[in-house]
């Protein structure tokens, strides 16, 4: 089973794919070509840094089509008065008395620093779908679970911010 990802994943991924194959892998093996030119390939560290720079950027693009390749498309349409993927949503935490407030994201674009959190975490499957005065019950694991209310949601849309993760 692939990733879950939205249409405007899909078309990130895709805009990364160009931007690599078009613009940057020329680039870089124009680079490996000059450093080439050189010399004694055994001490030129030019050539070998270009040589190392060309194959992350030719495995980049091997990782992004293999993705693109297996990927389940989902749906990023929800109720204006739901908790869907790219909406922000505010939760209450009776346990520790806190608000906290989230992105719902997908996997590919989640980020907890940044209080991006995927469909896919406890949290996010626990909140996905609900209403605001809803409660839902977190499970993390078999031993340990807790509660969270829904206190605000807002429709918001993919931002630049959301970017695709690196592997």
């Amino acid at each position: 089973m692939g990733e879950r990802l939205t249409q405007g994943d899909i078309d990130k991924i895709q805009a990364e794919i160009d931007e690599r194959k078009l613009v940057i892998r020329p680039k870089l093996l124009e680079e490996v070509k000059e450093t080439r030119a050189q010399g004694d390939l055994s001490e030129n560290f030019e050539y070998h840094e270009a040589k190392r720079a060309k194959n992350m950027n030719d495995s980049r693009i091997r990782y992004l089509e293999k993705m693109l390749k297996f990927a389940e498309v989902v749906d990023d349409s929800s109720a204006d008065d739901e908790v869907g993927i790219n909406n922000t949503v505010t939760i209450y935490i009776p346990e520790d008395d806190c608000e906290e407030t989230y992105k719902l994201v997908t996997s590919i674009r989640g980020n907890s620093l940044k209080g991006l959190i995927s469909i896919e975490s406890p949290l996010g499957a626990a909140i996905r779908g609900k209403h605001v005065g809803d409660k839902a019950m977190v499970k993390v694991n078999d031993d340990y679970s807790y509660e969270v209310e829904i206190r605000k949601i807002d429709n918001s849309t993919t931002d630049e911010d959301d970017q695709i993760k690196r592997y």
